[in-house]
């Protein structure tokens, strides 16, 4: 695949299939005008090519936060004959890269947090961390990502020259799949939300939210998609769960800063930390 940058109309038409292709051409396209307009003032539009033919994009737009110019990144597709290859996260380093020649030193983006792969890339593989969970932030949508629960959301903060992010960049260059913990009590934290099996399927049991420690985790089911699909109760007990365990961690100054993949049954856990209760 070939990285470029895409700044004239026929490409910006381009991710206008993709985004259908990804999402279904029922969902909220953002049309090539506003992606033409945004690549010229400013915005960072990068597609990834296979000779011609467009297999994924990452688009972001400038803004500010607290007074300090950021990045928001609000789209990263990729056709399903690519997925698998790495190449979403080669999209992702294209974009730092560019916003670093900018001089911006933050982008940020939302991303369903019961959504297993895009959790393990955000936090295992690019180093962000998440402070802030939306409840049902963009409202009832369509397509199979979003159909059947709330469009409850993570923003996920990607602090590019930060140790964190460098230390997790140099973990990939170097084939790394995540890096080892450095203690014991990381991966051996209480669950915040307890599992039970039902059926074929990773069942949502009871919250607890009063855990008192420097670390938690937040577990996650396999194959969500599938799940909102076929066992939508279930999947809407997930998601209240997680909610529910999210916002008790936030409120009481917790961010996730890991994500555990389970490599062979798909979904995984988040890492919860909170400075604070250091020993």
């Amino acid at each position: 695949m070939t990285l470029r940058d895409i700044t004239a109309l026929a490409g910006c038409r381009g991710v206008v299939a993709v985004q259908e292709h990804v999402w279904g051409a029922g969902s909220e396209i953002v049309p090539a005008s506003v992606l033409l307009v945004s690549a010229k003032r400013g915005g960072i539009l990068v597609g990834a090519y296979d000779g011609d033919a467009l297999a994924g994009f990452v688009w972001s737009m400038p803004g500010w936060r607290d007074g300090a110019p950021t990045h928001w990144s609000h789209m990263l597709g990729v056709v399903q004959a690519a997925r698998g290859t790495g190449l979403g996260e080669r999209l992702k380093l294209a974009q730092r890269d560019r916003v670093l020649a900018q001089g911006v030193d933050l982008i940020e983006w939302t991303f369903d947090p019961l959504q297993a792969p895009n959790a393990h890339l955000n936090f295992s593989r690019l180093g962000c961390v998440a402070t802030t969970y939306l409840a049902d932030a963009y409202g009832a949508m369509p397509g199979p990502l979003h159909r059947g629960t709330p469009t409850d959301r993570l923003i996920a903060e990607w602090r590019l020259g930060t140790p964190h992010v460098e230390r997790r960049l140099a973990a990939a260059r170097a084939g790394a799949s995540a890096l080892v913990a450095r203690s014991a009590d990381v991966r051996d934290a209480p669950r915040a939300i307890a599992t039970e099996t039902a059926g074929e399927w990773i069942a949502a049991g009871p919250v607890d939210a009063a855990l008192d420690v420097r670390r938690v985790t937040v577990a996650i089911p396999p194959r969500f998609t599938d799940m909102q699909e076929r066992a939508r109760d279930l999947a809407g007990a997930w998601r209240l769960a997680t909610r529910e365990a999210f916002a008790a961690y936030f409120a009481r100054e917790y961010r996730v800063v890991d994500f555990f993949l389970d490599r062979e049954k798909g979904g995984g856990e988040y890492l919860l930390d909170n400075l604070e209760l250091r020993t």
